[in-house]
């Protein structure tokens, strides 16, 4: 990794931002005022002290604390200068953000800058507080699986059917699965040695907690890729992937957005099994070109 690229995904800052737009949605509302305010104006909060910030959210000191703590902080002390070093960074001549919200009467040259800058900051949220523990673990199951199958519904769906698409083209056997009754009937045939991937935004979606309950209780290594890392579907994941998403708005839900945070960590995974597997994977995906290649070429007149 490039010190640039060090720079952008792994600062302090970077990450607390992260952490911030990933919880804020689990936390109480008092916590999400706290959460709220320290994402809004870091340099501000940074000068308050903890009796200070708990007035301005109208919440209390305690309440701060919890919230520094779920940040990943030991106290509001620790939060407060991780504060102090995003409000250096954004005064040191980065461009100042911009509203993402989308208005009904916006210009598609606005909808096209919103998005873009929006989904930008949901790719650097995801890989700024992605587990690369828990993201090679990963990897080297699926290196090793003997079958891996995958749980999505609806756009988690298309991204369940993204990476298993991946995996095929370099020579290994994966299943996407979208029914609900399909999936429990293919997890049940787990055992140990397969894995089993469940891909949720809220974690809490019963049709896909379902599959990987069956597949965990099977001795399958089981993976979820969620943005709520305190949710029941990681009750039954031996391995959790953290994804990022933008802020929930009327024209573009959570479950929509959450997509693109989803399936950048989905390249991060392919591309990590496809490293381990070169040799067999360089030529099964050539193989898998060649095959397709005249379905690209213009029909000779």
């Amino acid at each position: 990794m490039t010190q640039d690229v060090k720079e952008s995904f792994g600062s302090p800052g970077g990450s607390l931002a992260a952490k911030v737009r990933t919880l804020a949605p689990s936390m109480t509302r008092s916590m999400q005022r706290v959460a709220e305010a320290v994402a809004d104006d870091p340099a501000g909060c940074a000068a308050l002290t903890v009796t200070g910030l708990a007035e301005l959210t109208g919440t209390s000191e305690a309440t701060v604390v919890r919230t520094a703590r779920l940040l990943g902080y030991p106290g509001y002390r620790d939060l407060r200068l991780a504060l102090a070093g995003l409000a250096a960074q954004q005064q040191s001549g980065r461009a100042p953000a911009i509203t993402t919200d989308i208005a009904v009467d916006d210009p598609i040259a606005d909808v096209v800058a919103k998005l873009a800058y929006e989904e930008q900051q949901t790719l650097a949220d995801t890989a700024a507080g992605l587990d690369t523990v828990q993201l090679d673990a990963a990897v080297t199951a699926l290196t090793g699986a003997r079958r891996t199958d995958v749980y999505g519904i609806g756009a988690s769906g298309l991204v369940a059917q993204d990476l298993t698409q991946k995996l095929l083209r370099i020579g290994l056997i994966a299943h996407a699965h979208s029914d609900p009754h399909l999936a429990v009937t293919n997890a049940v045939q787990l055992r140990s040695g397969d894995v089993a991937i469940a891909i949720t935004h809220s974690g809490s979606t019963g049709d896909v907690i379902e599959p990987l309950r069956a597949a965990f209780e099977r001795g399958a290594t089981t993976v979820a890729i969620t943005g709520r890392p305190d949710s029941a579907v990681t009750q039954y994941a031996d391995l959790v992937l953290t994804t990022s998403t933008s802020r929930e708005t009327e024209l573009r839900p959570a479950a929509m957005s959450s997509r693109t945070s989803q399936l950048l960590v989905v390249d991060c995974l392919f591309v990590g099994v496809a490293q381990r597997t070169y040799e067999t994977a360089a030529p099964a995906l050539a193989a898998s070109y060649e095959a397709l290649a005249h379905r690209h070429r213009s029909a000779s007149r």
